[in-house]
Order: structure tokens, then sequence, then C-alpha cells
């Protein structure tokens, strides 16, 4: 084959790698655009949680289940179940309080609910004997949700589901940067230096000043 027709397939070819790479980078850019600059910001509140925490905000509520919703309760003394839909309903109508599906633990003397959230704990507990309530919330702002959101922590399935498509497609905009970069490194010298140190920098601090 002629140098000439050899030239030519691998230019082809380097231009089919090139239109793919990025077509693949920028959807990929695309789609962690957002999320990155989220968990990019979050990052850097969490490095400095300390120095900028808010004051947690507690709200407090104490009344009585309604006979009727405290009759109607299953006669189950142990393991866990969502609040019936009754109680849930009463209490969502009366007090704001959302329960959900959430399991609460049952017993012979109490129920009890653990709400947790992003940026936010609370609790309930219902008293078998008389209908006692208590609830407790607290409200640690803004920026703890966001740090929370950032962690995973409480944040749900549906969160949980969006944090792995994020990290998929990050992995998918690193990957194929790195192959532009390859296929650019001819003509621009810096290239491997600045990916060199990008490698160096992280490793000679974890190496040298975490132990």
């Amino acid at each position: 084959m002629p140098p000439t027709s050899t030239h030519s397939t691998q230019q082809q070819r380097r231009g089919y790698w090139l239109r793919t790479l990025h077509h693949w980078h920028w959807i990929s850019a695309a789609v962690c655009l957002v999320g990155m600059l989220l968990f990019s910001i979050t990052g850097i509140t969490l490095n400095h949680a300390s120095q900028i925490e808010g004051k947690p905000e507690v709200v407090n509520v104490v009344d009585t289940v309604p006979a009727t919703l405290l009759k109607a309760l299953p006669a189950r003394t142990d393991g866990n179940a969502p609040l019936p839909v009754g109680l849930r309903g009463w209490l969502r109508d009366k007090h704001g309080i959302v329960a959900g599906d959430r399991e609460a633990e049952w017993s012979e003397d109490e129920l009890y609910l653990s709400m947790p959230g992003p940026g936010k704990d609370a609790w309930l507990s219902i008293q078998r004997a008389d209908g006692a309530l208590e609830y407790e919330r607290t409200e640690r702002g803004t920026l703890a949700y966001l740090n929370d959101l950032h962690k995973g922590r409480n944040a749900g399935t549906a969160w949980s589901w969006f944090i792995d498509v994020f990290a998929v497609a990050s992995i998918v905009f690193t990957a194929t940067g790195l192959f532009l970069l390859y296929l650019h490194g001819r003509q621009r010298r810096a290239t491997w230096p600045l990916v060199a140190l990008g490698l160096l920098i992280p490793m000679l601090l974890a190496l040298l000043f975490i132990h």
C-alpha cells in the first residue's frame, strides 16, 4: 500500500476517534455540569464546616393522639412497621409532620419513629397507654442541607441513584478528557508534565502530611 494511502487511513482513524471522544466528552460534561458545581462548592463548605456552621433551629411538639386513633393501632408489640394511615394523616394535618412510609419501632409501651433527612434530624414518640405524643425536629440550615447532599446522608434512594449516575458521567468525562489529551499531547508540550503534577501533588500531601 502506498505511503500516502497509509497516512490517509491513519488520519481518518484519528479523525474518527477525535470526533467520537469530543462527542462523549461534551455529553458527559453537560450531564456533570450542575452536579460538579454543587459537589465542588460543598467540598469547600465541608472542608470548613466548623468555621461556617450555622445555629440549629429546634422545633418541639407535645400533644395527645386522639383516642379513636390510639384504639385503632395494630396489636403488634415488637418489630418495625410504618405508622397507620389514619395516624399519619392526623400528624400531617395538625402538626405538619410527614411520617411517610418510614418504619417505626413498635413495643408494648411506645411507638418511636426516627426521621432524619439532609440538614435535619427529627423523631417522634407516642406512648400507647395514654397517647402522649412528643416530637422534635432540628434544622441545621441550607448549608448543612447541601453538605448532607454531598455525602448522600439520609437523602433517599432517588438521590443515591443520582450520585451513581453522576459518578459514571464524571468517569466518562475524565476518561475522554485523558484520551483527548493523548491525541493532542504532541502539539502541547506542557500536557503530560501538568498531568503528572496533578497526580504528584495529592500523592505528596497524603504521604507527607496525613498520618
